[in-house]
């Protein structure tokens, strides 16, 4: 797909606003203790920021494996995230996925607390990295 610098930066001005708002959501839900929804938000609010910086960048990912090893390809290898930042994305896509996906695995309150610093961290760090 082709895209104009008028479409591009568009695009990455939305989905960096998605990311932003994921987080916001997270602190609404925190209180009604909804720890599915909100495993579900931050790897939402993740995966946002890394198209948003893919996007900004010209790489192409059609799918959210895609975007996950786009970001493990072009940004960790280089430095400008780390080994510690592609296995956070990791481990929160599968844990969204077992949160969402998986019978019997739930997301926990203790969960939440343990990631989302991180994830709040992870996703500013994805933002300051688009020009």
């Amino acid at each position: 797909m082709s895209l104009t610098d008028e479409e591009r930066s568009a695009i990455v001005a939305y989905r960096v606003e998605k990311a932003r708002t994921a987080i916001a959501e997270i602190k609404r839900a925190m209180p009604l203790e909804v720890w599915g929804m909100i495993a579900n938000r931050m790897y939402y609010a993740i995966y946002y920021a890394a198209a948003a910086l893919l996007i900004n960048d010209a790489h192409i990912a059609s799918s959210h494996k895609g975007v996950l090893s786009q970001i493990n390809l072009h940004y960790v290898p280089k430095g400008l995230l780390s080994k510690e930042d592609g296995h956070l994305f990791g481990r929160i896509f599968a844990f969204r996925q077992g949160s969402d996906y998986d019978d019997f695995i739930d997301a926990s309150k203790e969960d939440i607390e343990k990631y989302l610093p991180q994830v709040e961290s992870l996703v500013e760090k994805i933002i300051s990295l688009i020009k």
